[in-house]
């Protein structure tokens, strides 16, 4: 079992080891699922396991269950066993807690691609509500699922194409713009979807 402390993962120096690096970006995304999720339920999270066991990817998503702070966040990988514990959670950068009421609306539960969810969770520009939104996606039976209003979704695609404006990156900026459409498609696949639609360059 991985017991670890996320503090001690924040500012990494620039000479940071790329092991390193990458375990601080896994503990930090399982906490933005972990304060985003619902508390005291266990549930599979749309975030990959990063272990490689025989030179070869896990299939597997991160299990997440948090209990109320300063309780560790429990994780673990149901397909090669992985598990661990994060402490120092509460109140980080990567701590997605809602602090204020969520305005009614109804919840779609959203199916998205598998490329989406990866460029939701990349997004750099996204506010705390949109993260939010992002780490909540999760996996039912083989599905990336995302719970989400059509005033959500709408967000989510501003977030997106602000992104998608501000990126010199080619590749990078393709998978924003597709994110965006497979966003799109689905907002206006909605019933009775009469809210208008934010624009995209």
């Amino acid at each position: 079992m991985l017991v670890s402390d996320l503090r001690h993962f924040l500012d990494l120096p620039d000479d940071a080891p790329g092991p390193a690096r990458r375990l601080a970006d896994q503990l930090a995304s399982i906490v933005r699922a972990a304060t985003a999720g619902p508390l005291a339920t266990e549930w599979v999270s749309a975030l990959h396991c990063r272990r490689y066991p025989r030179h070869r990817p896990c299939p597997g998503r991160v299990v997440i269950v948090r209990g109320e702070a300063p309780t560790p966040v429990r994780w673990n990988c149901p397909s090669c066993g992985d598990e661990g514990l994060i402490s120092g959670w509460a109140d980080s950068p990567f701590d997605l807690r809602q602090r204020r009421l969520a305005a009614a609306g109804r919840a779609h539960a959203v199916v998205v691609s598998e490329d989406t969810a990866k460029a939701l969770r990349d997004l750099t520009l996204a506010d705390p509500d949109c993260e939010r939104l992002i780490f909540q996606i999760r996996s039912v039976n083989s599905d990336l699922v995302l719970p989400a209003t059509a005033e959500d979704l709408e967000d989510l695609l501003e977030a997106t194409a602000a992104e998608a404006n501000h990126e010199s990156d080619r590749r990078r900026r393709n998978r924003l713009d597709a994110a965006y459409l497979e966003l799109e498609n689905v907002l206006l696949a909605l019933p009775s979807q009469t809210r208008e639609q934010p624009g995209h360059p």
